[in-house]
Order: C-alpha cells, then structure tokens, then sequence
C-alpha cells in the first residue's frame, strides 16, 4: 500500500495504519480523526540524522519545522529522537517549552516577529533567532542590551532559486516577502547592519527556497549560491559564517502524480547537498559550516490519515458525484488554499474495484468547501469509512473552527495501540473565549 509501510490492507480487508484497523480507530474515536504513526515519524527523523552522520560527519542539526504540525507529542518524540525544531511564532515556541523541550535546541522564525515574541524567545533561551528585518535587528539589539544577553542570529538570504513547485508556496522568488535578496544587494547590507550591532552575534545564514519540491538540483542550486555568498561576505566584511540553515521544503506522496520517495532517496538529497557544501567550501577556501536542516512536511506528511465518515451522496447527472463527509475546509483547507490533491480510499473495503470518480465535498456552508475533486472510488454508501492520506502535515497546523465546527481529535497509533495527543473539541470549548458584554445581558 504504501512504500515504507506506514499503511497496510489488512485480513478483513481494512486500512491499517500502525497496526491499527482504520474502521475500529473511527468506531472508537469517532471522526472526523486525525490519526498519526509515532513508527514512521520516528523512521524519518533518524533518516535525516543519520545522513548527516554519514555524510557531512554529524556536523549539523535536524530541526523538524514546526508549521507542518505542533503539539505536546510530537515535541517529546523530537527531543527523545535528539534533534531540535525550529519555531514560527510565540505559540510554537510555549508549546514546544511546555513540553520540556530544550530552549537552546530551538530556532526562531519569522518575518514579522512581534515585539512581545522577540522578548519571550530571548527570556527563554532559545538558541538560535533568524532575523528578517531591519527592524527586528533594531528590536533583537534593544531587548538584549536591556536583558544582558549576546543572542545569536541567522540572517534570512533569498537565494532566488526558483524551485518548480506551487507558487504560493515558493518562498526564494525575487518578490518573495521572506529574506534579503543576493542578487539586488540587499542580502550584503542587512549582513554589515547586523554586524554593528552589539547585542546580537550573527553565527551564519538561513535560506528556504519553497515546499514540496522533488528536483535534487535545486537544493544543490540553493547551496551553491549560499556558499558564493558566504565567500563574497567573507571578502567584503571578514566575517565567515559558522552556521549555514539551508531549510527544508523534500516532497512527498500525494497521489500517483507524486514520485513515491525512500528513505534512500530522501538521504540522497541530503548527500547532494552535503557533497555540494563540501565542495564549494574547497574551492572557495572556507571552513566547513555547521549546517542545519527543516524537514516538515517529509517527516509527519505521509505519517498522518484523516478518516471521516460519509454522508449524503449527490449525484448530478452527466455531470458529477459528490460524496459529503463529516469533515472539511475546517478540518483541511488545503484545496481550497492550494488546489491540493489527495488519494482518497474506503477505509472499510480496500480490495473493491473503484468504479465512479467522486467529489469529496465538507459540511461547510461554502460551495469551495472540497477536499478531493474526481478521485476513483468504489461503491461508497453513507456511514462508510472514508480516508484521505497524507494529510500529517499542514492540515491540523491551518486548521479552524470555521462555522463552529469541531478542529478534529488526534491520535498517535504505534505497534497496534492509539492513544489521543489532541483531545476532541466540545461545545463548551467553542464558546469558551466569548463575552457577552453586560449592556447586551
């Protein structure tokens, strides 16, 4: 079923997902569910760990990119696999704190990092905060001088490597909103800017060129620009960077339009890129720099299934079928973002011949509200098992509770048992923040 066994069709002819049958997992739980396999995250975090070992002599740190999906659990796997996380916002960061996690182990992303963000950071200790403006540096500068602490930095370079991926998620165009660009010059002057500054030590550089990106070529790409830029930095100021954050943004497998990736392939991306930094530093006469790495998405993408049970069933003549769940845009709004495809299956009858194209559409009172477009399928009827897959990254991070729906209940299955990380929504937690004002009583 799935290339690193994440997912399996079992005796009854059932989705299993970490030794757990899907159909029971909805009975037990109910649905809409997100459900995640602790064996496959794990396998992923040691495949990147492991090819840093192997190829670059450890010299580097995995950071799971947080965006992809945040809560208690998937910190305490992060800290106990030893690798570190990179944060995007206060939540993030209390989250990953609250769960124990090592400040020092953290890096702090952002382009519009808010005043009272910067300060939490600095109080904590997080290790590492990437800088994406002037006024950041200015800000980073005055709460250090206040605390009496030296933080030390990465700067955000735009590389203006343009991977083939999803425009709205490519984040090294020129008029990308993230990072100074090389090629305009900015990148050389925001670099001799941080450098004055006496409360805040620059360590190196941090780039990301986009998301689910496939072409090796193009993390290559991205490091060999770095490096020149490290080099020209190096000439024009002394400064040598210590520490290069080449990002993340590895593919993974949506549907049959996907390449079905190993863990061999993803090591040999890391190989490349490696084998490109090494060179480079060589040729340009640098001291290897201490790399860091942000897979996301490659690392709990494909771990996580959404199930959802089905409901009313429209058929348009001559047009299309949709087949309603009890879930949607709130629960995964990625095609209504993106234009996202998904593999779409019956949970409870794996080996049936698909015989009609469907629509997955949610509850939402939303005509865009669509999970899936003309995906195959079997005969489905309503109170049907439906799974959507590789739905572990993102879709928890966006979602909401639009229309007041319930953000879905997750689990963490693992050698056949499934034990909830974020607990099911109630009525009472939907209202919990309103305040009826008292002229209104």
């Amino acid at each position: 079923m799935n290339q690193r066994s994440t997912l399996k069709v079992n005796s009854l002819g059932h989705l299993e997902i970490g030794g757990c049958d899907a159909v029971e997992l909805a009975k037990q739980f109910g649905t809409p569910l997100y459900v995640f396999d602790e064996a496959y995250i794990r396998k992923m975090m040691n495949t990147y760990t492991k090819s840093l070992a192997e190829n670059y002599d450890g010299k580097g740190i995995v950071l799971y990119a947080s965006k992809a999906f945040s809560c208690k659990a998937i910190y305490k796997i992060a800290k106990s696999e030893g690798i570190g996380v990179d944060v995007v916002s206060g939540g993030e960061l209390y989250t990953a704190l609250s769960a124990g996690f090592p400040a020092d182990k953290i890096y702090m992303h952002g382009n519009n990092k808010t005043p009272e963000e910067l300060e939490y950071a600095v109080q904590s200790g997080v290790g590492t905060i990437v800088v994406d403006s002037y006024l950041e540096a200015d800000r980073l500068e005055k709460i250090c001088g206040e605390k009496g602490v030296k933080q030390s930095v990465l700067i955000r370079i735009n590389p203006g490597v343009e991977a083939h991926t999803h425009a709205y998620v490519q984040t090294a165009t020129p008029d990308s909103k993230f990072g100074f660009s090389i090629a305009n010059g900015t990148a050389e002057d925001i670099t001799k800017y941080v450098l004055s500054k006496e409360n805040i030590a620059l360590k190196g550089f941090h780039c990301h060129i986009g998301s689910q990106i496939f072409e090796k070529q193009s993390f290559v790409l991205a490091a060999d620009k770095m490096m020149n830029f490290i080099a020209a930095i190096k000439n024009s100021t002394g400064f040598e960077a210590e520490v290069l954050n080449i990002g993340g943004g590895f593919g993974i497998y949506y549907t049959d339009e996907d390449p079905k990736l190993t863990s061999k392939d993803y090591s040999d991306y890391l190989k490349a890129l490696c084998d490109e930094i090494k060179a480079k530093a060589g040729e340009l006469g640098l001291s290897r720099p201490f790399i860091a790495l942000e897979p996301g998405r490659s690392i709990v993408g494909e771990a996580g299934i959404t199930l959802y049970t089905a409901g009313a069933i429209k058929e348009i003549p001559g047009i299309k079928t949709y087949l309603a769940v009890d879930g949607g845009m709130f629960d995964n709004p990625r095609y209504a973002l993106y234009q996202s495809r998904y593999t779409v299956v019956a949970a409870g009858d794996m080996n049936a011949p698909c015989t009609q194209k469907v629509t997955i559409a949610g509850k939402c009172c939303e005509s865009g509200d669509i999970i899936a477009v003309d995906v195959p399928m079997p005969d489905v009827k309503s109170g049907d098992i439906i799974a959507v897959l590789s739905t572990g990254a993102y879709n928890y991070s966006m979602a909401s509770n639009y229309n007041r729906n319930f953000i879905p209940q997750a689990i963490l299955v693992n050698d056949g048992k499934a034990e909830t990380i974020i607990k099911k929504q109630t009525y009472e937690d939907i209202v919990r923040n309103d305040v009826i004002p008292e002229r209104l009583k």
